[in-house]
């Protein structure tokens, strides 16, 4: 009887045996943090719909990688106040929670996974590692989600280069590799629209293509798939991504082998903010022109700053950035996209100060991916999206100025090896040797 008794208090009180997950109980959180959840989730959905449009390319010149038609978070790992941030901000909790989801995915958003192939865990992470399996085998198979029932996911082949943003504890995270790019939250500040989205994911997959050779080389003994990498191309809100992703934020700080400063970055930075900010006080004039201009200038500068401020595999990288332009100039018009959208892309950047990101483009980028426009007879519609500014011009003028940033031009002539530090090479390419349950501790 007694045992019968402890059953139906259980019963009652449901508390026995259903695991109990984060809910948002009114608590004060890091309101940083939870702006930038947000921005994670918005950016999500505007990518992950990109991605499965670029399906369609099927390009024989690209090597591939299977994606799925939805994307992930999780709070499992997090402390208990920022477990409640991401319940405020995504509804997500300890679950796999479904953050964004390309048309006709057979997962909605807000969708928590509790099984992949029969096999139910507890441990987000584990859980996670069997959807990595079965991603990866590129065949259809199941998973069960909270509310009931099991879903059939089929895996889609896509050009190499998955498309993922920084965690949200550390939004200014970038990083370049040929299997992974790993994009700053400055890019969801864009309000992207489709076929900016559309030009985010197949720019990422030209720097894989053009240049992961470079790469390649640059990386000593290669290693293809780590456990927190794999984990990582599914839920970047993880948190050992999120954990490595802090420590690498140190390790770059500490490094001080950047072509650039943090006091000659912040100083182009600024200046273009206060010119950004004069404009809108004068108004529309001759003097609010010119004005204008060096504020574009000034912008330029900072992402030429950017672009060289990189080290490991994103510096290599980065000597492709502007192939990397063209192939996806290039294919978006394959997918019936505007081939502009980079120049559109560009100019939201430069007009908002976001310059410390791949799609703010510095002047010999831009000057190259409008000679390729003037090709297409697009001239008029790049100096429409430019405010009448022409790239040449730009080219001139910013090379007599006296704060000229450091070159944005690389060589690639055997670069020699960075360090030994487990960051040395990049986030990304440290996460392929790091495993999920050992965080960043070693």
């Amino acid at each position: 009887m007694r045992t019968l008794f402890t059953w139906l208090v259980c019963l009652l009180l449901g508390a026995c045996a259903a695991p109990k997950f984060t809910i948002d109980d009114g608590r004060k959180v890091d309101e940083t943090l939870l702006a930038n959840i947000r921005a994670f989730g918005a950016g999500e959905q505007s990518l992950r719909p990109a991605i499965l449009r670029t399906a369609s390319l099927k390009d024989a010149d690209c090597d591939r990688q299977w994606e799925l038609p939805f994307s992930l978070a999780t709070s499992y790992g997090w402390s208990e106040v920022d477990r409640v941030a991401w319940v405020r901000g995504l509804q997500v909790d300890e679950r796999l929670t479904v953050v964004a989801a390309a048309p006709n995915s057979p997962l909605n958003l807000g969708d928590k996974i509790i099984a992949v192939l029969g096999q139910k865990d507890a441990d987000s992470e584990r859980l996670l590692a069997t959807l990595a399996e079965a991603r990866d085998a590129g065949k259809p198979f199941f998973v069960s989600v909270a509310n009931g029932g099991n879903k059939r996911v089929t895996p889609f082949e896509v050009c190499r280069g998955y498309t993922r943003l920084a965690p949200p504890n550390t939004p200014e995270v970038q990083d370049y590799h040929w299997l992974l790019s790993l994009h700053s939250l400055q890019l969801t500040q864009a309000d992207l629209n489709e076929d900016e989205a559309l030009w985010a994911v197949l720019w990422t997959q030209g720097l894989s293509e053009e240049g992961g050779v470079r790469m390649k080389t640059y990386h000593y003994g290669t290693q293809i798939a780590g456990t927190l990498f794999n984990l990582a191309t599914l839920a970047t809100g993880l948190k050992g991504a999120a954990m490595a992703a802090e420590a690498a934020v140190v390790a770059a700080k500490s490094a001080a082998k950047a072509a650039v400063t943090e006091v000659l970055k912040q100083q182009l930075i600024e200046q273009g903010r206060s010119l950004a900010m004069s404009k809108v006080r004068e108004g529309v004039t001759d003097a609010a022109q010119k004005l204008s201009r060096q504020q574009v200038m000034s912008a330029m500068q900072a992402a030429a700053a950017n672009r060289s401020s990189l080290s490991g595999v994103a510096r290599i990288g980065a000597t492709v950035f502007d192939r990397a332009d063209q192939w996806a100039f290039e294919r978006a018009a394959k997918l019936g996209a505007n081939p502009l959208a980079g120049f559109t892309l560009h100019q939201k950047m430069i007009e908002r100060s976001l310059t410390s990101n791949a799609f703010a483009l510095d002047v010999e980028r831009l000057s190259a991916l409008s000679k390729l426009a003037e090709t297409k007879g697009m001239e008029p519609e790049v100096l429409a999206i430019l405010r009448g500014i022409k790239a040449e011009e730009l080219l001139f003028e910013i090379g007599a100025m006296p704060l000229a940033s450091a070159p944005s031009s690389f060589s690639f002539d055997h670069p020699s090896d960075p360090g030994s530090g487990r960051f040395a090479r990049g986030l990304i390419d440290a996460m392929l040797d790091i495993p999920a349950e050992s965080g960043v501790r070693k």
